[in-house]
């Protein structure tokens, strides 16, 4: 018998359980994730006590759902996963009427009943850590081992149970690099248009941790094949079989799924992720041929894309900041890169146009649009130096602007007026505040101003000279500092 390690917080679960009479055992993901040698994510104890029961037993505990899960609180567990454990009653369900929930809820006596309305094998196994003992009707571990996604019983009467299992087959076979048994494939294929009978919310969650996961490309691919995909997001499909220019190797479906699935690789978060999916995707509608070029063109693919890119996370109620920066994200990923050419003011333009906070997020974006063409790096010198005009853009330059006082203060305290005595005082100050930081305070400014303004012209004018100097050679030194970093000129 397979021995499986169990983190105290869960045995203590599990043997309260018992202790009062109860039946206790760890089921669903964690059970899946721990025979496939993995970490749970989170843990999920059924039993065969009732809601209240489980209370009982339990004070430090919250049940605020309809499925009868009971919220075990651990406060004490440092590991994120133990600090809330499930504790859900053996359960029969009625119909389901409406292919999203069912008509009726009770709770059961028998681990069999509850297992079997489970959606696949690998999320049937059972296993009771006091007895060491699996319970596996449906052969749950021998999937596992053949990584097999494999609907438990009869896979039409699984889905019409919930038509988003569909999907969730779908994000199973991409999150763990599983294929879809036949049978189960089959039915997905049958039933594909039912996935609209399911809120948008719940279809996003299964869609965006699909997207999250470590095959988001092959997930894709997958929902198009069982037909899911054209009731999700229909426009990614127009791209299949378009060719593009000659800058590209491959058609538009599969430059935007490469695209994807590089963002995966990086790890990067889900608006980039959503944005290299979508970033093509109204090429197809903006593709013409010309004939002075003799290829295809694609003007104005990006202001359309971003237009269709908002009104496909709106449909998928996506939030509305997520809407909002993968919109733009696509609507300014075609940004002019060419480092001969490009401005410190046009740099400045993009960073305007999409936000500092989001800038970073569109140069990823452009890194996986590169090796989406089948580029062999993701950011050449180009690229970097690109990076590195945002970087200069971007930073607080080395300026008098950075002192505790400023022209107006200065002609308060001293009488000057404006003119040249009033910016050597200004870059004199400059000078000090850059050798020592520490005096750059109002009243040091103020003390320091008034000996400045006792100077004559001369003299004054030399010391100002000088901290004008500094300042350049303090910019100079920052920006090649920069430049270093990203190993450009």
């Amino acid at each position: 018998m397979k021995l499986f390690s169990v983190p105290k917080e869960i045995l203590a679960v599990t043997e309260n359980l018992q202790k009062a009479g109860f039946q206790a055992y760890l089921v669903g993901g964690c059970m899946r994730d721990m025979v496939r040698g993995e970490k749970p994510k989170d843990w999920d104890v059924a039993t065969d006590a009732t809601p209240e029961e489980i209370q009982k037993i339990f004070p430090h505990a919250f049940y605020e759902n309809d499925f009868g899960t009971v919220g075990v609180v651990n406060d004490d567990a440092e590991d994120e996963s133990l600090k809330v454990v499930e504790v859900t009653p053996f359960r029969i369900e009625g119909k389901y009427t409406d292919g999203r929930r069912p008509d009726s809820v009770h709770w059961s006596k028998n681990l069999g009943d509850d297992l079997k309305r489970r959606d696949f094998t690998i999320n049937a196994i059972a296993y009771d850590p006091a007895k060491k003992e699996i319970v596996d009707p449906f052969g749950g571990q021998a999937h596992i081992k053949d990584k097999m996604i494999v609907a438990v019983g009869e896979p039409e009467e699984r889905f019409a149970e919930d038509y988003l299992r569909m999907l969730r087959a779908v994000r199973l076979s991409a999150e763990l690099g599983f294929a879809i048994e036949a049978r189960t494939m089959d039915a997905i294929r049958a039933h594909a248009k039912k996935i609209t009978a399911v809120s948008a919310e719940r279809v996003r969650e299964e869609f965006s941790k699909m997207i999250m996961s470590a095959l988001p490309k092959e997930g894709i691919e997958i929902a198009h094949e069982a037909g899911i995909l054209s009731h999700i997001a229909p426009e990614l499909e127009k791209g299949i079989d378009v060719e593009q220019n000659g800058d590209h190797i491959y058609s538009v479906w599969e430059h935007n799924l490469r695209a994807l699935q590089h963002s995966a690789d990086r790890g990067w978060p889900l608006q980039v992720r959503l944005a290299a999916m979508l970033h093509d995707v109204s090429k197809p509608e903006t593709r013409r041929w010309s004939k002075e070029k003799n290829d295809w063109t694609f003007y104005g693919h990006d202001v359309v894309g971003g237009r269709v890119a908002r009104a496909v996370l709106t449909r998928l109620k996506y939030p509305k900041e997520i809407v909002e920066n993968v919109s733009k994200l696509v609507r300014y990923h075609l940004f002019f890169s060419d480092i001969e050419k490009i401005t410190l003011s046009a740099v400045r333009r993009i960073v305007s146009n999409v936000g500092p906070e989001l800038v970073w997020d569109l140069m990823d974006v452009r890194a996986c649009d590169r090796i989406g063409m089948g580029r062999p790096k993701e950011t050449p010198y180009r690229l970097r130096k690109y990076h590195s005009m945002i970087e200069e853009a971007m930073r607080a330059p080395v300026s008098v602007g950075m002192l505790k006082i400023d022209g107006s203060k200065i002609m308060e305290l001293t009488g000057e007026k404006p003119g040249p005595r009033l910016g050597w005082i200004l870059h004199a100050l400059l000078e000090e505040a850059l050798e020592n930081p520490d005096i750059n305070t109002p009243d040091e400014m103020a003390s320091r101003t008034q000996k400045l303004a006792k100077l004559s012209d001369t003299e004054l004018k030399k010391i100002g000279e000088s901290g004008k100097e500094k300042k350049e050679a303090e910019e100079e030194k920052e920006l090649a500092e920069i430049r270093k970093r990203y190993g450009v000129k």
